[in-house]
């Protein structure tokens, strides 16, 4: 076997590795939890952030009034230039995979070139593990007199940065500001 057909196919291994890797990250779990602090009351904080959160989309999914916890449910669709994109990479690098094969096994005749089919495949995996339902929860932590709220938020990472950046100003609400600084 010649050196170029071997470094050709470990850069087309490593790329379908990176793939994998890609549509495990794409489709997993960014569940956080964030403190945030608002000067303002508990119920007017409470029915701000519920108000809001039905204008988006979510269910009100039940709670818990000895914890002081609020339930909050929505559905969570895949993203379909994401999918599509994933399925264009996913066909490029079955083939290049292909062409690979068929270069270093000519006796395989043209049925290597059949992994342009990992396209469509790829595509179906994204989006049928990024669709999914998502939960919120909102536990009122602590309400001092005079120094406002605190409220636990349990939710995706893209939702609680919304919520961080559309009700900072109008819930006056205030967290430790990793949510924001944060690279991934």
């Amino acid at each position: 076997m010649p050196a170029g057909f071997q470094s050709t196919l470990l850069l087309t291994v490593l790329l379908a590795i990176g793939l994998v890797f890609f549509l495990r990250a794409a489709s997993k779990d960014r569940t956080t939890v964030v403190d945030v602090h608002s000067p303002k009351p508990a119920l007017e904080v409470l029915s701000g952030l519920s108000e809001w959160l039905e204008q988006r989309g979510w269910s009100r999914n039940g709670g818990d009034a000895e914890r002081q916890v609020l339930r909050f449910q929505g559905a969570v669709a895949s993203s379909r230039p994401l999918a599509v994109l994933l399925s264009v990479l996913a066909a490029i690098g079955g083939t290049c995979f292909g062409l690979v094969l068929r270069q270093l096994a000519p006796q395989l005749s043209w049925w290597p070139l059949l992994m342009i089919l990992l396209g469509p495949v790829a595509g179906v995996v994204y989006s049928r593990r990024a669709a999914r339902t998502e939960a919120l929860e909102l536990q009122l932590l602590q309400e001092l007199e005079n120094d406002g709220v605190t409220v636990r938020l349990r939710a995706h990472r893209d939702e609680l940065i919304a919520i961080e950046l559309e009700l900072a100003d109008t819930l006056e609400l205030s967290s430790d500001g990793s949510l924001l600084s944060s690279p991934i």
